[in-house]
């Protein structure tokens, strides 16, 4: 369900600014407390989960890491709607998760406004570099998201997707 908000209302601007603050510093030296600052804004964090640096997000609060959770380096996750994934998820380098989109129409998007639909990802996925998930995308358990792939519609679980945009190769 596509949700409308405002990200450009005060609330929004002094959050994200907060959380660009202590992503940069994340990046800029991924020690064990930059880590642990970084984990403690997400909506939740189990255990051993490791986030390598360049990660990136709007908000934080809206993501919800499951236990044994790893992600590469140079993650992005826009998360203006909820940003769910599973325990034993391996996310690969230069991913992006975008829960966020606009109008299409040119005349609407001088408006500016934000639309979310969450992602749901599921567990033991394994993304692979350089994939973009769409707005509103669920992931199946144990599936393989291959390099380079776009996934714009909903993942089987036990399934490998490759492609732009990513289609069902077959059942794992």
């Amino acid at each position: 369900m596509k949700k409308r908000f405002d990200s450009l209302s005060p609330e929004r601007l002094q959050k994200r600014k907060q959380i660009h603050e202590i992503c940069r510093l994340f990046s800029k030296s991924p020690s064990k407390g930059n880590l642990k600052r970084l984990k403690s804004t997400f909506g939740s964090c189990g255990q051993d989960v490791f986030i390598e640096s360049g990660f990136h997000c709007d908000y934080s609060d809206q993501i919800f890491l499951e236990d044994r959770v790893y992600i590469n380096v140079n993650c992005t996750i826009l998360d203006g709607g909820k940003v769910n994934i599973g325990q034993d998820t391996l996310i690969g380098p230069n991913v992006q998760i975008l829960t966020v989109s606009h109008d299409i129409n040119p005349l609407e998007r001088l408006k500016k406004h934000n639309y979310s639909q969450d992602i749901n990802i599921g567990i033991n996925v394994w993304i692979a570099a350089g994939v973009i998930i769409l707005p509103g995308v669920k992931v199946g358990d144990n599936s393989v998201i291959g390099a380079g792939s776009v996934v714009s519609k909903d993942v089987d679980p036990n399934s490998l997707y490759l492609g732009n945009p990513a289609v069902k190769v077959k059942s794992l």
